[in-house]
C-alpha cells in the first residue's frame, strides 16, 4: 500500500536581503514526508535547518526573506507559499504545528499554562464540530487537563493555573509539546525541541514525543544537530549542507552505510560506541559564509575525495540504494 505523502518540498530556494549583501540560506531543497513519518533533518549551524521550518509554515518576514520562483511548498498538495496570510492562519496549529527550541521565548509570560494550551485543544474541539459554547467550554477544560497529563506533567489541575515563569524548562517545553499536538496536526515541525535542556531530560522528553506522535499520527520534521537524537525519534534522515540536502536515506541505512563524504566526516567526528580510546575525527575548514557559497559541491573546499569536477558542478539528489538519495560525483553508478 502507498504511503500517503504529507508534505513534499521540491526546489525550495531562499535568500535574505541584508545591508551587507545577498544571503542564500536555501538551495534547491528537495524532500517529503509521508503519513506518520519522522524526517530527520540534521547538519552544523547555519546550514539551513530552521529556516526551511519557517518557510514550511510562513512566518518569516518578507522582506528581507524572499522564496525564489520554481520554489514550492506542497502540504497535501496544497501549494503553502501560494496562500495569504488569512489562508495560513487557518492551517496552522490544525494542520500545521511548530514546537520551538526554547520555549520560554514561545510561551505568553502573561497567560496561564491551561489558557495557552487550551486554545489548541478548543481548535481541535470546533474543527470536529463539538457542541455549544456552554458545553465546548468544558470539554476544552477537560481536555486541556487530560493533555497536561499525558504529556507527564504533575498534577495537571494545579498545573492549569501556573504561568510559564513558574514552571522548570523541560516541563515548559512539554506544555509545548502540548499545544502542538492537542489539535492533532498532519504535520509537527519540531526546531531542536530538545536542545536546551540536560541530558536525562532529554531523554525523557524524546520517549514522549515519540510515544505522542504515534498515538497521534502526526507527520513530523524534526530538525537537530544532534546524530543521537536521530536515532532515537527519526524514520529517515536528510543531512543538511550549505543550506542544500547532501543525503536522504532510511534511519538504520545511513547510521550503517553513509555515503556522502560529510555524512561520514560527521559520523567520524560524533563520539558513540567504538569510539572509546580513538581521537574523534574532525572536518577541516569551516562552513562556507552562506552570502559566499563557492561554485560547484558547496563541501568540496572541506572534501578529502574532492575532484577537480566538484569544484566546478554542483551535484543533484540521485537515488543509489532504493530510498537511499545521494549528491556526489563519487555515486556515477545510480538508479534511474
Amino acid at each position: 500500500m502507498k504511503q500517503e505523502t504529507v508534505l513534499s518540498v521540491r526546489s525550495l530556494s531562499l535568500d535574505f536581503e541584508t545591508i551587507t549583501g545577498r544571503i542564500h540560506a536555501l538551495n534547491g531543497v528537495d524532500l517529503q514526508i509521508g503519513q506518520g513519518e519522522v524526517l530527520g533533518v540534521v547538519g552544523e549551524s547555519g546550514c539551513g535547518k530552521s529556516s526551511l521550518a519557517l518557510t514550511i509554515i510562513g512566518l518569516l518576514p518578507v522582506p528581507p526573506a524572499r522564496v525564489l520562483s520554481g520554489s514550492q511548498v506542497l502540504f497535501k498538495d496544497q501549494n503553502l507559499l501560494a496562500l495569504k496570510e488569512n489562508q495560513l492562519e487557518r492551517i496552522r496549529g490544525t494542520g500545521v504545528s511548530m514546537v520551538f527550541q526554547e520555549p520560554l521565548t514561545s510561551l505568553n509570560p502573561i497567560m496561564t499554562i491551561g489558557d495557552q494550551v487550551a486554545e489548541s485543544v478548543r481548535i481541535g474541539l470546533e474543527r470536529r464540530g463539538s457542541g455549544k459554547s456552554a458545553e465546548l467550554n468544558r470539554e476544552t477544560k477537560r481536555e486541556t487537563i487530560s493533555w497536561l497529563g499525558k504529556v507527564g506533567l504533575p498534577d495537571p489541575e494545579r498545573t492549569f493555573v501556573k504561568y510559564p515563569h513558574e514552571l522548570s524548562g523541560g516541563m515548559r517545553q512539554r506544555v509545548m509539546i502540548a499545544m502542538a499536538l492537542a489539535a492533532k496536526p498532519s504535520l509537527l515541525l519540531a526546531d531542536e525541541p530538545t536542545s536546551a535542556l540536560d541530558v536525562t531530560t532529554q531523554a525523557q522528553i524524546l520517549r514522549l514525543m515519540r510515544s505522542l506522535i504515534d498515538e497521534v499520527g502526526t507527520s513530523v520534521l524534526f530538525i537537530t544537530h544532534d546524530l543521537a537524537v536521530v536515532a532515537q525519534v527519526a524514520d529517515r534522515v536528510a543531512v543538511m549542507y550549505a543550506g542544500m540536502v547532501v543525503e536522504e536515506a532510511p534511519v538504520t541505512e545511513i547510521f550503517e552505510r553513509a555515503m556522502h563524504p560529510y555524512t561520514q566526516a560527521l559520523f567520524e567526528s560524533f563520539p558513540g560506541e567504538g569510539t572509546k580510546g580513538r581521537r574523534l575525527g574532525v572536518i577541516p575548514g569551516g562552513v562556507p559564509s552562506l552570502s559566499n557559497i563557492p561554485e560547484g559541491c558547496p563541501f568540496h573546499p572541506r572534501c578529502k575525495y574532492a575532484t577537480e569536477v566538484c569544484s566546478r558542478e554542483r551535484q543533484v539528489l540521485a537515488e543509489v540504494s532504493p530510498g537511499h538519495r545521494v549528491a556526489c560525483v563519487l555515486f556515477p553508478e545510480r538508479k534511474s
